[in-house]
């Protein structure tokens, strides 16, 4: 294992970014892999299985919001550390590290409460029915009991993989999945609890998985360690996080928001619930490895960005740009020249199949244009561009595909189709508007970096 922090700085950016990319893209597909099998554990079982997995699903969106939190320290909190690193001031990058340690177990508590007192209400206003809320609360009810194992892992998970040990932050990732898929069945079968051994089975995951990044972030291989001086949280540095985890956070959180729009509008215009989270679900899966990418970078860019090494911080962006970009085009490929394939991997009914394969064409349409989106994206993080990231979470969501979700139906005469298009057409606009953002905000933070250099 790298001893030296200034690997990060010296060696090829080619090199770095293989190696650090391909364990976060690994850890990527295997939580989404981990997942799906926690769901075919549910719907087979016996007698309640579809009515436990639909209440289970009921619980999903308010599981994302709760995993959205840990983006401030995640994806704020990492990239500044990284920065401080690169400055060669440990001192401040550990205070960070304490500062957001301390910060994620304050949020922690809140959630936990809230979803004590408030579950089951937010569970009814998410569509849970008579059939399905008692699952959906006994799953969440025992889930809250875990929230402190979810938001430690995910946000200081982050801090791991920032100081360049991607590979420890993907053992985190194989540790939960591994526990995980083992305790299942053993909860949800043989000892007979159900939904509820699933719940269970999934915290007890988590605090493995919690427990082996505390070890490393107190122990010696790690440059930046957790120490009891450095709990203390200091505005100065952790409001700077907060903001910059904001994005990320948005943008993570709105999700539901997204899911529950988009429903309402096809349930309005007669279109197909069951499609729609195919196409979802096809977009998550392209999404994945794009952002293990981005995360694979991160290091990189906010350590040189740190050092003032603008040449490494522009070969960064222009390497991780032509790797997404290679990626995006070619998914982008085979989805409009296949579509069918990936229908048939979600559902065998040939009707769903050919309605689907329609309109996956038109909602992935935009899919080439991603790779532009998520360099751009994830270096504003990297360099610790708050409001520039902030601006690209809000303008896509919020200003674009949430309107055109409901103006495109009014406008055009096929309204089913109109729905679907709105992904595709706010993603063009959205990825015009973050190139153009971008060209001149990385110019100028640069060209100032070489100034104070």
């Amino acid at each position: 294992m790298q001893q030296d922090k200034t690997f990060l700085g010296t060696e090829p950016v080619g090199q770095l970014l293989r190696r650090l990319a391909i364990p976060t893209v690994i850890a990527q597909l295997v939580n989404m892999l981990y997942n799906i099998v926690d769901r075919i554990y549910i719907g087979h079982i016996p007698e309640v299985g579809s009515s436990a997995l639909t209440g289970v699903g009921v619980c999903l969106p308010i599981i994302l919001i709760v995993s959205a939190f840990a983006c401030f320290t995640a994806s704020g909190g990492a990239p500044r550390a990284s920065i401080y690193m690169g400055r060669n001031d440990m001192d401040s990058a550990e205070k960070t590290l304490g500062g957001c340690f301390t910060l994620q177990i304050g949020i922690s508590v809140v959630l936990t409460a809230a979803l004590l007192l408030w579950g089951r209400k937010a569970l009814l206003a998410f569509g849970a029915s008579e059939n399905t809320i008692d699952y959906a609360a006994d799953y969440l009810h025992i889930y809250a009991f875990g929230t402190l194992f979810v938001e430690l892992t995910l946000g200081m998970n982050a801090f791991i993989t920032a100081q360049g040990f991607a590979k420890v932050g993907m053992y985190t990732v194989l540790i939960g999945a591994a526990a995980n898929i083992v305790l299942d069945p053993i909860f949800i079968f043989a000892l007979g609890m159900g939904v509820r051994g699933a719940a269970l089975a999934t915290v007890l995951s988590q605090g493995l998985s919690c427990a082996w990044v505390l070890v490393f972030l107190c122990g010696k291989k790690a440059f930046l360690r957790l120490r009891r001086e450095n709990l203390f949280v200091s505005p100065k540095l952790i409001l700077p996080c907060v903001a910059l985890g904001l994005a990320t956070f948005t943008m993570q959180a709105s999700e539901s928001v997204i899911s529950v729009c988009f429903n309402a509008s096809l349930l309005k215009y007669g279109g197909d619930i069951g499609a729609m989270t195919i196409l979802t679900s096809v977009m998550q899966f392209a999404m994945l490895p794009l952002q293990g990418i981005g995360q694979g970078a991160q290091p990189i860019t906010s350590y040189n960005f740190g050092a003032k090494n603008t040449d490494r911080v522009r070969e960064t962006f222009h390497l991780l740009l032509k790797v997404c970009l290679i990626y995006s085009v070619s998914l982008w490929l085979l989805i409009e020249l296949f579509p069918g394939l990936f229908a048939r991997i979600f559902t065998p009914d040939a009707e769903l199949i050919a309605f689907t394969a329609r309109v996956l064409r038109i909602y992935c349409a935009g899919l080439f244009l991603f790779g532009i989106q998520i360099a751009c994206q994830m270096t504003f993080v990297s360099i610790g561009s708050a409001v520039c990231s902030i601006i690209v979470a809000v303008l896509r969501k919020f200003v674009l595909l949430l309107p055109l979700i409901y103006l495109l139906p009014a406008l055009l005469p096929d309204q089913t189709t109109a729905v679907y298009l709105a992904e595709p057409v706010a993603d063009v606009i959205a990825v015009t508007c973050t190139a153009i953002l971008f060209a001149t905000q990385f110019r100028k933070a640069l060209h100032k970096l070489g100034a104070n250099a």
